[in-house]
């Protein structure tokens, strides 16, 4: 028999750790943001710096090119021109030489930095994707550590099936960790990669151009500074810091504004009687019933239109969840054990838990309801 206490302290703990982790993949993101548009300015500027530097070497090199041959002439004709005039077309012909090969060095240390900011932006373009990825995949760690097992261990007669649960927690526990493990170190691993570039690039403003390397140790050092707080920000999406501070519509207001701009799908909202506290497990189950129904939209529906529909009464609170899609044959679905049924199954035991009801209505065609159900027990 598995002790419900012990595997229920477990999850409670590991639900804690990973909802620590989300706020910091979610600066993470933002820090890569932050350094890409950074990047992006930087690099229009040396694009600018070097068109104007090709100008002025150009101009230099037709300088230099009429100073030589003013001073071959001088040298040529030692009875027309005296020692001063000759000594001063060869002084000016060797400062118009000096200034040349400066001015190339110059432009050429740009292009360096031309490259590399082009190959820093290539790398915060991944870290980017990776990190908007990760936030996606991260969010079904909490899928089944949220549910609220307190209830469930309550009824002894489910004891198998708390079993049976319990060893799929741990299982997607695991496998959550293997895949956040992944891609913390992908992305992380970007950022230090361009420090170690960065830190080649002083290596070589050493032996180029000192005078440089001050200002560039210090965009080295506010590097590191964004990369640290970049480390620290590589878990999100697990529960978003508007469910804690503002409840349950709120929170769903913004989602559904983000998704309708990353999907291009038209999503309403109605809610119907008065918002009122409710208690957290009833938030967060809600909140990713929604989510995950949403998802499917997105993967598998085909839909450009969604209502959801919130309903709030003294004792329970109704949600449905309706799109325009081209639906699917629920049982087929179900019995093929695909993403769309673990979905739908993970769902339904989300609201089980709570002692809801869970059901999805979908016509071929005509696009799929998801309406649940719960309780609210008032304290």
């Amino acid at each position: 028999m598995v002790d419900i206490s012990k595997l229920d302290r477990v999850i409670q703990k590991t639900k804690k750790i990973v909802e620590k982790s989300r706020e910091e993949l979610y600066q993470l993101g933002e820090a890569a943001r932050h350094e890409y548009e950074h990047t992006k300015q930087e690099l229009a500027e040396i694009i600018e710096k070097i068109k104007d530097t090709i100008q002025e070497v150009d101009k230099l090199e037709e300088e230099y090119y009429q100073a030589r041959i003013h001073l071959i002439e001088v040298s040529r004709n030692f009875n027309k021109y005296g020692e001063d005039e000759i000594k001063e077309a060869y002084d000016y012909a060797h400062k118009k030489q000096i200034e040349l090969l400066e001015k190339r060095e110059k432009e050429k240390i740009m292009r360096l930095h031309r490259d590399y900011l082009e190959r820093t932006l290539k790398n915060l373009e991944i870290t980017i994707k990776r990190s908007e990825q990760l936030i996606t995949n991260i969010g079904m760690a909490l899928k089944i550590l949220c549910n609220d097992l307190e209830t469930a261990s309550a009824q002894i007669g489910e004891m198998q099936q708390l079993q049976a649960l319990g060893l799929s927690i741990i299982m997607a526990q695991e496998e959550e960790r293997k895949r956040v493990a992944r891609e913390i170190h992908d992305g992380p691993a970007q950022s230090l990669a361009n420090i170690v570039m960065r830190a080649e690039f002083c290596l070589k403003l050493m032996e180029k151009n000192p005078a440089l390397l001050k200002d560039e140790l210090q965009s080295l050092m506010d590097l590191v500074r964004r990369s640290l707080q970049d480390v620290r920000k590589i878990i999100f999406d697990l529960r978003p810091m508007s469910l804690d501070d503002l409840g349950l519509v709120p929170a769903l207001k913004r989602y559904v504004e983000q998704y309708t701009r990353d999907n291009n799908i038209y999503v309403e909202i109605t809610v119907l009687g008065e918002e009122y506290d409710i208690p957290s497990s009833l938030v967060i189950a809600i909140f990713r019933v929604i989510q995950e129904s949403m998802t499917n939209v997105r993967k598998y529906a085909n839909a450009t239109e969604v209502v959801i529909k919130i309903e709030y009464l003294s004792d329970r609170i109704n949600v449905v969840i309706r799109d325009n899609g081209k639906g699917f044959d629920v049982e087929k679905v179900l019995s093929e054990k695909n993403g769309v049924a673990f979905g739908i199954v993970g769902m339904r035991e989300r609201i089980q838990l709570l002692k809801g009801k869970f059901e999805v209505r979908s016509v071929i065609g005509k696009g799929t309801e998801v309406i649940i159900s719960v309780p609210n027990k008032k304290q």
